[in-house]
């Protein structure tokens, strides 16, 4: 290759190395807010946040009855027609589920699974959510442990 070849493939490459600016505004977004600041948390954050602060405040006092217990959230409750008594509702809806565990050759631990959206939509403001939560919580493991709830709270 001759030199003036060489330069010129050079110049192509420096500028397809260019970066273009964004005069319009169409490009790529970073954040608009820092992670570390609270406007970044998301709705399920907020929401696990409630489930774990209530959780932890229920194993510091009954920490051998909910050793093995596992909680979960989920978004919406499945498609399910049928309820059996392990479903908290509120009418039609579903807001939380025991499933008690399984002893055997494969033990399943109890869980207790609660609907973040369901409870979302009932709650007029994020200390609404956060009672609800801890009363949706409170029934399910009284339910588990087949005491009465207000042994409980």
């Amino acid at each position: 290759m001759n030199e003036a070849s060489s330069t010129s493939v050079e110049r192509r490459r420096k500028k397809r190395r260019r970066v273009h600016r964004d005069r319009h505004g169409r490009g790529l977004r970073g954040r608009l807010v820092p992670a570390t600041v609270p406007l970044a948390r998301t709705k399920a954050e907020i929401f696990d946040d409630l489930v774990l602060d209530t959780v932890e405040s229920l194993e510091r006092r009954f920490a051998k009855e909910l050793a093995g217990v596992e909680f979960a959230v989920e978004d919406v409750p499945p498609d399910l027609n049928v309820y059996d008594s392990d479903v908290l509702e509120d009418g039609e809806v579903p807001l939380a589920r025991l499933l008690p565990g399984r002893p055997g050759r494969q033990p399943v631990p109890p869980r207790i699974v609660l609907y973040r959206r369901p409870l979302e939509f009932r709650a007029l403001n994020r200390d609404d959510l956060a009672d609800l939560v801890h009363d949706v919580i409170i029934e399910q493991v009284a339910n588990l442990l087949g005491i009465d709830p207000d042994d409980l709270a």
